[in-house]
């Protein structure tokens, strides 16, 4: 693994998934970063030699991405994926039960930039079977006025977000 920040454990199965933001300098659109998760001892998730999971970097070898385990879910290419956490509240509709929310911190030098949201990874069987944006607007155009980076549930069941750019702590609640 490279870069990861954000980490949690499946509240069913108890294993540990985990955000992992991919190198610069390979492109504007890649690699993305990835969402992964432990599912045995010994596992390598590619770094350095292959990102997103299909992703080969010959600078440092010609290893093949079948030698390594792919993410669960690739995410967009430098949004910075910090902070995750599986919902286990129940003031969301129960379509968000034990689902992922990611705190995108967003690109830094990538145009345009992306990120600078909350997205979703819908799980159906263990697996991960969609990633989509929750909540946005922290960035319009190439001037972002927050930057999210970790997410944390209140015993409500709300959500909270923190934003090291703004200086703000965010609450997110269904109505």
């Amino acid at each position: 693994i490279r870069n990861t920040v954000g980490f949690d454990w499946h509240p069913q199965t108890k294993e540990l998934w985990f955000t992992d933001n991919g190198p610069d300098w390979l492109g504007n659109d890649q690699p993305g970063d990835e969402l992964n998760r432990v599912t045995k001892d010994g596992q390598h998730f590619g770094y350095p030699f292959c990102h997103q999971g299909d992703l080969e970097d010959k600078t440092y070898t010609n290893r093949s991405c079948d030698e390594f385990t792919p993410p669960e879910q690739v995410l967009g290419p430098h949004v910075a994926a910090l902070g995750m956490r599986f919902y286990t509240g129940n003031l969301f509709p129960d379509e968000y039960k034990n689902q992922i929310f990611i705190a995108e911190h967003g690109s830094w030098n990538r145009v345009p930039k992306i990120g600078y949201r909350l997205t979703l990874v819908r799980l159906k069987g263990g697996k991960a079977i969609s990633y989509e944006p929750f909540a946005e607007g922290w960035v319009e155009g190439n001037s972002q006025w927050g930057r999210p980076v970790d997410i944390e549930e209140m015993p409500d069941g709300s959500l909270l977000v923190s934003d090291d750019y703004a200086g703000a702590v965010y609450r997110i609640w269904y109505e």
